[in-house]
């Protein structure tokens, strides 16, 4: 085939699979009996080496008027970001890599990490883990980075809220690229965070923050405050790590209560010029 008639090709696939991909309003859902519990749930998706996809691999594409890059590798990636899930509305339409979507599966849409990809997800309010198959584009909805499928957002407990903020870390069994693509949406780098467990602890519920800046100098960290609370922002206020060396002076703003908390901050912070914003739990 043609690459032009491939590349058109792909970009139908995706309108016509992705075109709602990412939203949970009544023209999506759980199974049609109305429950939001399956008889069992699926185990986690077991990463293996599989072959790049044919389909759905760029290296770039275009949905709705605007282009996306694909990843040369998956290697190091993770990101914090907004979840979504897709379900019913979607369950048996073919996915970017034209497998049949199945909302009973450990599977997932991403942008621009390369099909296939495996990826551990983390719900960072609760601490509840899956690792799931990237096997489709999307989500194409503002703010959001990575729509799960019905039996991954069930097991993360996201199901009734429809949206979480996670933690995604591709499982990666690719070299690094020696080059890095025209667009990738790894965060900009950001000073280590203490290690968290990748395990579920069902018994606690984190606070989440949203971290702006990590300054050497306090008075960087006293100007970047009041640049935000001359903005509205009241909840910001800066952290000293001491366990830093040197002594880190961490502004951070919250706590965030839900998605919608977040997407607005994140729209408040654009309009100030603070971009990737980093989130942190306690």
């Amino acid at each position: 085939m043609h690459p032009r008639a491939a590349r058109r090709l792909i970009v139908s696939l995706l309108l016509a699979v992705l075109g709602g991909c990412g939203s949970n309003d009544v023209r999506d859902g759980p199974p049609r009996s109305g429950s939001i519990a399956i008889p069992e749930l699926p185990g986690d998706a077991v990463p293996k080496p599989e072959p790049r996809s044919r389909y759905g691999n760029g290296p770039v594409y275009e949905v709705l008027g605007e282009k996306y890059s694909v990843m040369k590798s998956s290697a190091g990636y993770k990101e914090r970001g907004v979840a979504s899930w897709y379900g019913r509305k979607f369950h048996g339409n073919l996915t970017a890599m034209r497998e049949p979507y199945d909302m009973y599966a450990m599977t997932a849409a991403h942008r621009s990490l390369p099909l296939p990809t495996y990826v551990r997800v983390r719900n960072l309010r609760n601490n509840k883990s899956v690792i799931v198959r990237v096997n489709d584009r999307g989500p194409f909805l503002h703010n959001r980075l990575i729509d799960l499928s019905y039996a991954a957002a069930l097991k993360l407990d996201m199901i009734r809220t429809g949206t979480s903020l996670v933690e995604i870390e591709a499982i990666s069994f690719d070299k690094p690229a020696v080059d890095r693509p025209v667009r990738e949406v790894t965060p900009a780098p950001q000073p280590a965070e203490p290690a968290e467990s990748a395990e579920p602890a069902t018994a606690h519920e984190n606070t989440i923050y949203v971290q702006v800046g990590a300054f050497g100098d306090p008075d960087n960290a006293r100007r970047r405050i009041g640049v935000l609370r001359a903005d509205g922002i009241a909840t910001a206020f800066v952290v000293e790590d001491t366990g830093s060396n040197p002594v880190l002076y961490r502004v951070r703003i919250g706590p965030i209560r839900d998605v919608e908390s977040y997407d607005l901050l994140v729209d408040e912070l654009e309009k100030l010029g603070i971009y990737d914003p980093y989130l942190v739990t306690d």
